[in-house]
């Protein structure tokens, strides 16, 4: 099994909490920032599969 310390898997954003919303319509709104984080992890993710794959 190779070894992939200098490569790991990234990790998926922390979700917020309801109550980490203050519904007073900032922008972006923490919902918004998790969601662009979320996008940046899972193309993150794809790109570590693909390297990752096995052959």
């Amino acid at each position: 099994m190779p070894d992939h310390d200098d490569d790991p898997r990234p990790s998926p954003p922390e979700r917020p909490l309801p109550e980490d919303c203050c519904q007073s319509g900032c922008n972006p709104c923490v919902f918004d920032l998790y969601q662009e984080a979320l996008e940046r992890y899972e193309a993150a993710l794809r790109a570590w599969e693909a390297r990752h794959a096995s052959g």
